[in-house]
């Protein structure tokens, strides 16, 4: 990626965060920005994708459930996928994952920069 293409990246995802701040949501709630291209299903078997930095991770796959960490890194891996309660993303998938904390977790789909839900390749679980 050349300079001009990584200052405009930059600055897209600069205004988008000023953007949601001033909305009042957090940014964390937001869909990651960034390249699906970064995000497949390597030879152990697991997911590794770029996420939201923040992204919560819960008991199960609901809003609802008890949340057991976050994710404070933007690029993690996930060990499976199932579906869950609907969330933002427009669908019901959510990936199973150990979180920063070392506890696991259910993150929604919405969390992470998938092409498409389910990834391709990553079994349900």
């Amino acid at each position: 990626m050349n300079a001009r293409k990584k200052i405009a990246l930059f600055l897209s995802a600069t205004a988008l965060t000023a953007g949601l701040t001033a909305t009042g949501l957090p940014a964390a709630v937001a869909a990651p920005a960034g390249p699906a291209a970064e995000c497949g299903v390597r030879s152990d078997g697991r997911l590794y994708c770029g996420n939201a930095v923040g992204a919560k991770g819960y008991a199960d796959r609901s809003y609802r459930s008890a949340t057991r960490g976050t994710l404070t890194t933007d690029f993690n891996w996930f060990v499976c996928w199932g579906h869950g309660d609907p969330h933002q993303g427009g669908n019901d998938i959510w990936y199973w994952t150990q979180l920063d904390n070392g506890a696991w977790g259910n993150v929604p789909a919405v969390s992470l920069r998938t092409g498409q839900d389910p990834a391709p390749g990553l079994r349900e679980c």
